[in-house]
Order: structure tokens, then C-alpha cells, then sequence
């Protein structure tokens, strides 16, 4: 495989991005202070626009939304699946969701970006539109409903009521900084009146230093992780994410006649490392901490492997 092949062409800039910010990290360029200012810069303000000015001059009626609600159905089938095969507990519902959550945003978008282009985009947006609503949503009705369970399995306070842990879980779902900006540029493409390049050009310098930002965060933060002791529990949970969950969705869009830019975007998706809110969600439980930050980093460094053979697949399937 050449440098200029497809496949490398796409990801080898991703691998030399997070590269960059491994060393920044493990050399102290970058201190460990500085990742939450990053991160807010990242996720309040360049993502912001990247999504908004996406969103809004996309062209909607070109999109496929069968492959977004089989998407949902796939990963939720499969956290079902692992929450009764692990037992259900609290426990259980986070390294469940650690297999279904894609990091979509940090490496999701510079990498659809450089393989599919600006069509691909918004396949992807499309489905991050969901991606925090449904299954942040239904990660924390789950949760919220084992942990009261067994709470009250302890005698250490009352069951909360079923309706309030929906209408919260709903509402922290629809107010996340990620679901907002898609919708508001939607609901502003629907207007027909475009973009004025005073508006426009801003957003776009703001949406380009998105990508490589986030990728040299990803691996800033990669530098600061312990994995040795939960290796063996990461390896695991790496290859459900990036190994079964990407099989699982593309022989499901294959078998619903789901074919090119829509189905690749799907399965990459799925091979996607594990995403930072679960980390976010292990740390509010307090359930498995650090063996979700151990799978964090080791999904990740897995992607590089399991994203290359997908893409590579996917380039040659026929449709």
C-alpha cells in the first residue's frame, strides 16, 4: 500500500496527529493542567462551528435514514445483549456502553472528513445528531434504574421513580453541547437563506482547526494513561468495539440493501474507539474508572489496525 492509497492517504494523517500529541504529552510540551482548557476549547467552541456551518449548508434531501435508525438498533441490541450476558448491574451497563460508544467527534470527523469528504460529513453529523440523545438517553435510564436498584437492594435510600429518571436523562440528553449546534443548523438550512461569507468564512477557520486540535488532544491524553494493570479487561472491551460492533453493523446494512457512502460511513462509525463520555459516565457511577480509561487508550491504539482493514474493505465492496 502506498503513501497515496486511499486508505493511508486518510488515516495515516490521523495516526501522525495523535502521534504529535502522545510526544507533547510524554515530553511535558502539554501538561496535564492544560487538557481540560483544551478540551473546552475543542468541544464548546471549534466543534460548535464545525457542526452549525456543516448542518446548515447541507443538502438534507440526499440523506439516507435508514442506515442512521438501523445504526441505533444495531448498538442497542448490542448493549442489551451484553448488560444480561455480564449481569445486570450498574457495573455491567458501563463497559455495555464502552462497546457501543463510538469516539465520533475527536477522531470520527477528521477521519470521515479526509475518507468521504464533505457528503460524508454529513452522514455522520446526521447520526451524531443522535448519538448522545439516544444512547446517552438510554445509557442513563439504565444506569439511574440499576443504581436505584441497588441502592435500595442496600437500604441506602428511596426508589426513585421511573417517569422523573426518563424526563431528566431526556433533558441532559437534548441540552449537550454536541446534539445543539446539528439541530440549529438544520432547523437553518430549512430556511433556504444560506450562509453570508462574513458568517461562513469564520465558521469554517474556526470548523478547520477542529480535526487536528482534537486528534493531537486525544493523544496528549493517551500520554497520561495507565493501562498496564486492566490491559487484559481493555483488550476486551477494545475488540467488541472496534472489531464486533463494526461486523455486526455492516452485515446488518447489508442485509437491509443499505450500499455505498451510507453504509461506510455506518461501519466506520462502529470501528471507532470508545468514546470520552464513557469515561465521563464511569466516573459519575464511580464504576470501573479505570478500566475505562485503560480501554480508552487501548481502543484507540487498536483503531489505527481495525479502521485500516475496514476502510480498505469497505473501498473494494462492491455497491
Amino acid at each position: 500500500m502506498t503513501l497515496d492509497h486511499p486508505v493511508a492517504s486518510s488515516l495515516l494523517p490521523v495516526v501522525l496527529l495523535i502521534g504529535i500529541g502522545f510526544a507533547a504529552g510524554r515530553l511535558k510540551l502539554i501538561r496535564g493542567e492544560a487538557v481540560r482548557d483544551l478540551s473546552n476549547l475543542v468541544f464548546l467552541v471549534l466543534v460548535q462551528a464545525l457542526l452549525f456551518r456543516t448542518m446548515a449548508t447541507a443538502d438534507l434531501a440526499r440523506l439516507d435514514l435508514r442506515s442512521v435508525a438501523l445504526y441505533y438498533i444495531v448498538a442497542g441490541a448490542m448493549f442489551f445483549a451484553l448488560l444480561f450476558i455480564r449481569g445486570l448491574t450498574s457495573r455491567s451497563a458501563v463497559l455495555a456502553l464502552a462497546a457501543i460508544f463510538s469516539n465520533t467527534l475527536m477522531i470520527g470527523v477528521p477521519l470521515v472528513q479526509l475518507a468521504y469528504g464533505q457528503a460524508g460529513l454529513v452522514h455522520l453529523f446526521t447520526l451524531i445528531s443522535m448519538h448522545a440523545l439516544i444512547l446517552l438517553t438510554l445509557a442513563t435510564v439504565v444506569l439511574e434504574l440499576l443504581v436505584a436498584r441497588e441502592q435500595a437492594a442496600a437500604g441506602q435510600g428511596p426508589r426513585r421513580h421511573i417517569a422523573a429518571t426518563v424526563a431528566q436523562a431526556v433533558k441532559n440528553a437534548v441540552l449537550h453541547p454536541v446534539p445543539l449546534p446539528i439541530i440549529a443548523g438544520f432547523l437553518y438550512s430549512l430556511t433556504g437563506w444560506g450562509l453570508h461569507p462574513v458568517v461562513e468564512r469564520p465558521l469554517k477557520l474556526l470548523g478547520d482547526a477542529f480535526g487536528p486540535v482534537a486528534l493531537v488532544l486525544v493523544g496528549v491524553t493517551l500520554a497520561q494513561t495507565a493501562i498496564g494493570p486492566h490491559l487484559r479487561g481493555a483488550l476486551g472491551i477494545s475488540l467488541l468495539k472496534t472489531v464486533l460492533h463494526p461486523v455486526l453493523m455492516a452485515a446488518a446494512g447489508w442485509a437491509l440493501g443499505i450500499r455505498g457512502l451510507p453504509l461506510a460511513v455506518m461501519v466506520t462509525a462502529a470501528a471507532l474507539p470508545v468514546g470520552a463520555n464513557v469515561f465521563l459516565f464511569s466516573q459519575r457511577y464511580h464504576k470501573a474508572e479505570d478500566l475505562v480509561t485503560a480501554s480508552v487508550a487501548v481502543s484507540t491504539a487498536m483503531a489505527v489496525a481495525t479502521i485500516s482493514i475496514a476502510l480498505a474493505l469497505l473501498a473494494r465492496w462492491p455497491g
